[in-house]
């Protein structure tokens, strides 16, 4: 399942607040701005769970990212979104749900406002295929020794959401 260009999402201003809406090759060709979410699972001894997105993704094919991502819905709340892509995703239910940092939309997140969200989870996953191709839990010395060495590795708008957290 490769992305749908034709999917709707809101397009919004520098406030984030919504002012139409636009299928996703016109967003995305465009520079549009427009919203997502990242969330990183972690278990108990503290590894996060990362994933390799699938081949088939519009946008940074094959690269290593939050263990779940996406973006907005048409008309969905960032909270609604981060739900739908942990099931979607990762074919998990989580109790507990934290919104822990947000993003200004720039060129690093793809012109989008990023929220991220840190859940906590011990796995197993069920990854959908069409999203994901890959998925490792990582320590945090393991992930900012991989950073350093290998960036290319990475999604650009994960460099951001990694930087955001570690420092809050």
């Amino acid at each position: 399942m490769a992305d749908n260009p034709d999917e709707l999402f809101d397009v919004v201003d520098r406030e984030d607040r919504v002012v139409g809406q636009a299928p996703r090759g016109v967003v995305h060709a465009e520079g549009l701005l427009h919203r997502a979410v990242h969330v990183l699972v972690q278990r108990q001894n503290g590894d996060f769970f990362l994933q390799k997105r699938s081949m088939e993704k519009d946008c940074h094919p094959g690269c290593w990212d939050s263990s779940s991502s996406g973006h907005l819905d048409s008309g969905e709340a960032y909270d609604e979104a981060a739900v739908r892509e942990l099931r979607e995703e990762l074919g998990i239910e989580v109790d507990q749900l934290a919104q822990i940092a947000s993003l200004p939309a720039s060129e690093m997140t793809g012109q989008e406002f990023v929220r991220i969200y840190l859940a906590r989870h011990e796995g197993p996953f069920t990854l959908h295929p069409g999203e994901i191709s890959d998925g490792r839990w990582v320590s945090v010395e393991e992930l900012n020794k991989w950073l350093q060495e290998r960036p290319g590795d990475f999604a650009p708008c994960f460099h951001e959401v990694w930087k955001t957290i570690r420092t809050t």
